[in-house]
């Protein structure tokens, strides 16, 4: 005799979940990592800090006679201001593997002492400030080149424009914010001596691509800091409306009053200059 068959009852078959259940439970059954938010990789992000080959100094100083009103017109530079107050000295590291040829220029220009006497003539509150405007009137704070400056080819080499201003303290050849005047930029022995440092507290990623980074501030942070916190001129909105219309219409004096706005409300200067010997050419920054 057949052994007896089972009596148990087999229960019916249910159909397959949804297709969009299926793939929910698939993610909920992997481990929850970092991997899921953040990509592996990012194109976008900074490149690291490259070598520092050279260091620089740049000693900034107050000239409170320079807007006095009984300042004898054409007097002599601001290197020997009678009423000089330091600000403090200012170190910069320079990345001469990166960019040699802006790093050999301003190294030149610095140990020359060309920069002294001339102006902090623009300042972007929570920005950069700027310096080193160009020209042939000492007595207006601008710099003429030292003889033996090379010919930077740097300025139009993609390459040149890698690194970026990604935390303060940056030092930054001025290109896309350069305030010299056309006629000196005409003129053939013309060179880009205009510096830029940003001043924080964060990233400046608006002068990315247009200005060449070509070191960083070792020491001083804390001068830069109050060369921060001057107040500058700013013009009334009417009076900014105004030059767009004029500037609009292709009146050359919009350019010449705009010259005058972000200026320092007090006459910061470099009051010296020069090189100083690295000893250990693969320094690199200690900021934080």
């Amino acid at each position: 005799m057949s052994p007896m068959a089972s009596t148990t009852p087999t229960p019916p078959s249910l159909p397959p979940p949804p297709s969009h259940q299926l793939r929910r439970r698939s993610l909920l059954l992997l481990p929850f990592t970092s991997s899921l938010l953040y990509p592996l990789s990012s194109s976008s992000a900074p490149l690291p800090s490259p070598p520092i080959t050279d260091r620089v100094f740049v000693d900034f100083s107050l000239c409170a006679s320079y807007l006095r009103s009984d300042r004898p017109l054409g007097a002599s530079d601001l290197s020997i201001c009678p009423d000089a107050e330091p600000l403090g000295r200012v170190v910069f590291g320079l990345y001469g593997r990166s960019v040699p040829i802006t790093v050999s220029n301003f190294r030149t220009i610095c140990a020359s002492a060309s920069y002294r006497g001339s102006l902090v003539h623009k300042l972007l509150p929570g920005q950069f400030f700027v310096a080193g405007k160009q020209g042939l009137r000492r007595d207006k704070g601008e710099v003429r080149p030292p003889p033996g400056l090379a010919r930077n080819a740097e300025t139009v080499n993609p390459k040149a424009f890698e690194l970026k201003h990604v935390r303060p303290g940056t030092l930054s050849l001025c290109l896309g914010q350069n305030d010299d005047d056309d006629e000196v930029k005409l003129d053939p022995e013309y060179h880009n001596m205009e510096f830029l440092v940003t001043t924080g507290p964060g990233p400046c990623p608006q002068l990315d691509n247009e200005n060449i980074v070509f070191g960083t501030v070792l020491e001083g942070m804390d001068v830069v800091t109050a060369i921060a916190s001057t107040p500058t001129y700013q013009p009334a909105e009417k009076i900014r409306q105004f030059n767009d219309f004029a500037s609009f219409i292709g009146d050359e004096r919009a350019q010449v009053a705009r010259s005058t706005w972000d200026r320092p409300l007090k006459t910061i200067y470099i009051s010296d200059c020069g090189e100083l010997k690295v000893t250990k050419p693969s320094l690199t920054p200690t900021l934080p």
